[in-house]
């Protein structure tokens, strides 16, 4: 019984540990992504106003996902280790401070990222609501055009039926 759910326990840390992994792996394409956009805006925009890589972009890259995949990495091995070594699970305590003391950190960078990335679908969704209703008055407004020149076209043949 013990060792199904030592194997059980064992799956779901690396389960967690791939998570992590995948979840620092789009910050690091998003973060990528933003730069390269700023890139492709500063060769199309003039030299005023063109975005350079702001330091938060340079303090995500080397300080919060080295910090972030330590985090995920330490926390993975105590789990995979704790399940075979009784040593490990002697210090416990220790293993589960270091943890906590990453953890603070690297739970707000990730926070702040999910912030970030909140953000964008809002400015996306926003954009979007704009966009169609201005396809709407578009609309409204090519409608209201094509029936004054029809109004107009009647009006004419109108006057020149009453002339004839």
């Amino acid at each position: 019984m013990i060792e199904w759910i030592e194997t059980v326990l064992g799956v779901i840390a690396i389960a967690c540990v791939f998570l992590g992994t995948t979840i620092v792996l789009m910050m690091i394409n998003a973060i990528v992504k933003r730069i390269k956009k700023t890139k492709k805006e500063k060769e199309t925009m003039s030299k005023e106003k063109g975005e350079a890589v702001t330091f938060n972009d340079i303090f995500m890259f080397m300080i919060g996902v080295p910090l972030v995949l330590l985090w995920v990495g330490f926390a993975g091995f105590v789990i995979h280790s704790g399940l075979g070594k009784p040593e490990v699970l002697e210090n416990i305590e220790a293993y589960t401070t270091l943890i906590a003391i990453l953890g603070g950190p690297a739970l707000l960078i990730i926070k702040d990222a999910l912030d970030v990335w909140k953000q964008e679908q809002a400015e996306k969704t926003s954009f979007y609501k704009v966009k169609a209703q201005s396809v709407i008055d578009y609309n409204d407004a090519t409608q209201k055009q094509t029936q004054m020149i029809e109004s107009k076209a009647q009006e004419q043949e109108h006057k020149m039926e009453i002339k004839k």
